[in-house]
């Protein structure tokens, strides 16, 4: 049985267990969470190396994931180790391979084997390479071969999978009657736009969710439930598409619990500040509390080079409003692949916009981390500054790039540190 359906019979399976002490919360409680569907656990049932069961939802720190994975300009498994080791130094809970470049099946059963956390994919990607390989175009494909593409990920441990089952025709009609400044920016979203409109037939990864369903049941693969549709631009944020989308997300989330599947519905995207509150509400109501997983959101577009400080500020806005787990963005995006050193910027960029956030909803251990910090300041203990802070490779190396003359203050103030007159 899977860990839901366990859950929901009243038994308390070792994967809730692990989490449940991890985080400091009753197990009781959790299991409670994880039947109503309010908390996933995420971790592949056969997975070969073995890694922490991942929560994510209702009462839980707010997690982060961060992407990697090949592209066809530069496709180095070598490099995809390192941008995995720098993100898990740096803090991740989770990775998702993205990859597109040569070898993908090689590339993401070397970055499984090699990930301590849990680890996500997008088999549509590989469906699409697959069909090049073949000799024949995206659109050509039978829908069979979808399904082949999830179920092979599955086989191989992958923990999560980014499934576009909520794109329609009648969102995509709706989409091209109501008009968008970026149109559909989701790769997934955007193969899958293309082969309903050639084929003329509704989503197959929609139209036989059942046999989604069925491969999750298998693996006790998490199923995350694609915004296909998200918005790429602040000017098309919460548009009808969007929102007809999240309504067919809640109807598959409905689905899948009753099978004993675990759920996450993913989430814009670009978003100005003041709409981010009222769409993590709204996916809340809509999708029976299942935990909102979502990219950013961007809260502006003009932040070429600096899209992890614009991603932070929106993440912090979803996550206090209730959002459980942030895909980083990285200041790469939108010019070009992430290096290792943009990776990690990225993971530390999104952790500072989840502990904040985390303040704000009374995790357990976000407030009086801070407090530790306010206190070792306090105390002018600049040693245990560095190990209390997020980032404390960073903080020792410009501490120490400048080194005051009195080593019990810093350079900024010097002689006039507020702290050390009041020491007296």
């Amino acid at each position: 049985m899977t860990i839901l359906t366990l859950s929901k019979n009243g038994t308390i399976p070792d994967e809730i267990k692990a989490i449940a002490r991890k985080e400091g919360i009753d197990p009781e409680i959790l299991r409670t969470r994880v039947a109503d569907g309010s908390v996933i656990a995420v971790k592949n049932s056969r997975r070969k190396t073995l890694i922490a069961p991942l929560g994510i939802g209702k009462g839980l720190k707010t997690k982060v994931n961060a992407n990697i994975g090949t592209s066809g300009d530069l496709s180095e498994i070598p490099l995809e180790l390192k941008k995995l080791e720098a993100a898990v130094e740096a803090g991740a809970d989770a990775v998702m391979d993205l990859s597109t470049g040569s070898g993908v099946d090689e590339t993401r059963r070397t970055i499984i084997e090699n990930s301590p956390i849990p680890v996500g994919t997008v088999p549509i990607y590989q469906a699409a390479l697959e069909a090049v390989k073949r000799g024949k175009s995206f659109v050509e494909m039978e829908p069979e071969e979808f399904f082949e593409c999830i179920e092979k990920h599955a086989e191989d441990g992958v923990d999560f999978v980014t499934v576009h089952c909520g794109i329609t025709m009648e969102s995509v009609e709706s989409l091209k009657r109501h008009g968008r400044v970026m149109g559909v920016v989701s790769r997934g979203g955007a193969l899958m736009t293309e082969w309903m409109l050639r084929n003329r037939k509704e989503n197959p990864l929609y139209e036989h969710f059942d046999k989604m369903i069925a491969i999750a049941k298998k693996y006790d693969l998490v199923l995350s439930l694609g915004d296909a549709l998200r918005p790429g631009a602040i000017a098309d944020a919460s548009d009808n598409a969007q929102i007809m989308e999240l309504l067919t997300l809640g109807r598959l989330t409905l689905e899948a619990r009753k099978s004993g599947v675990q759920i996450m519905i993913e989430g814009p995207g670009h978003m100005p500040m003041n709409q981010i509150e009222a769409n993590v509400v709204l996916e809340k109501k809509i999708c029976q509390e299942a935990p909102f997983y979502v990219l950013g959101p961007l809260v502006t577009d003009v932040a070429a080079g600096y899209d992890h400080i614009s991603s932070a500020i929106g993440g912090a806005i979803a996550a206090a409003a209730g959002a459980d787990f942030l895909c980083y963005v990285t200041p790469a995006e939108h010019l070009r692949l992430p290096s290792v050193e943009d990776v990690r910027t990225g993971v530390i960029a999104s952790r500072i916009a989840a502990h904040a956030a985390d303040i704000v909803k009374g995790v357990k251990g976000a407030q009086e981390w801070d407090m530790n910090m306010s206190m070792a300041r306090k105390a002018l203990d600049w040693h245990k500054q560095y190990s209390l802070s997020i980032d404390p490779e960073r903080a020792k190396e410009l501490r120490e790039s400048l080194p005051p003359a009195d080593l019990e203050v810093c350079t900024m103030c010097g002689a006039f540190c507020a702290i050390k007159l009041q020491k007296g």
